[in-house]
């Protein structure tokens, strides 16, 4: 392996493994601090994508889905008040929201990038994090996907509360998702500065 890609598989690593950490805390009614963290992970595979290519964007994305495979296999294994901290069911709603929105970024990234330098970030950013919320958190809350592991009880997501304390009423996992969707597109907006002065240089 290129050992110009090893800053960028340790911080994908350190990202995916801060927001396993983090995402046991809360902030505030609707986040967790992992909501602040793990949208740094696109930010990674932009920088890589930009300076080094798709092949190397896609290495520190596979980087990351082992990191953050090996989280949850621990997670499950350590009792919480309710149970385990990792279910079975959010450890594949974060191996499949993770793997398939990283891809799609790499794919969209890859598309755009003759353009402005600020068009293919961007894009790939929002259109992927996007993803990546629908993904996992139907994937882990949802009712209707109950299927994947019934012996996981997620009812209490779908207590029907007001969206965000003030919207229509709908289930509580609705709100968290728009909640965390909500900061991946102001962190997508915010994450040019750093991706800007970092690619700068290198090209």
């Amino acid at each position: 392996m290129n050992r110009a890609y090893i800053p960028g598989i340790i911080a994908m690593a350190a990202i995916v493994v801060a927001s396993n950490i983090l995402v046991q805390f809360l902030f505030g009614q609707w986040l967790t601090w992992g909501a602040f963290t793990y949208p740094l992970a696109f930010l990674v595979t932009d920088i890589m994508n930009r300076i080094y290519g798709a092949p190397a964007a896609r290495k520190v994305v596979l980087a990351g889905f082992v990191a953050g495979v090996i989280c949850s296999l621990i997670g499950t294994q350590i009792m919480g008040e309710f149970g385990p901290l990792v279910t079975f069911r959010i450890a594949v709603a974060s191996g499949v929201a993770f793997l398939t929105a990283q891809l799609l970024d790499v794919a969209i990234f890859s598309a755009l990038r003759n353009g402005a330098w600020w068009r293919a970030p961007l894009a790939s950013t929002l259109v992927s994090s996007s993803v990546d919320t629908i993904l996992f958190f139907s994937i882990a809350f949802s009712g209707a996907l109950s299927f994947i592991h019934p012996a996981t009880d997620v009812s209490w997501a779908s207590e029907a509360l007001p969206l965000l304390g003030f919207g229509p009423v709908v289930p509580l996992w609705i709100s968290l998702a728009v909640a965390d969707w909500s900061v991946k597109l102001l962190l997508a907006l915010t994450a040019l500065i750093p991706f800007r002065a970092i690619t700068r240089h290198f090209i």
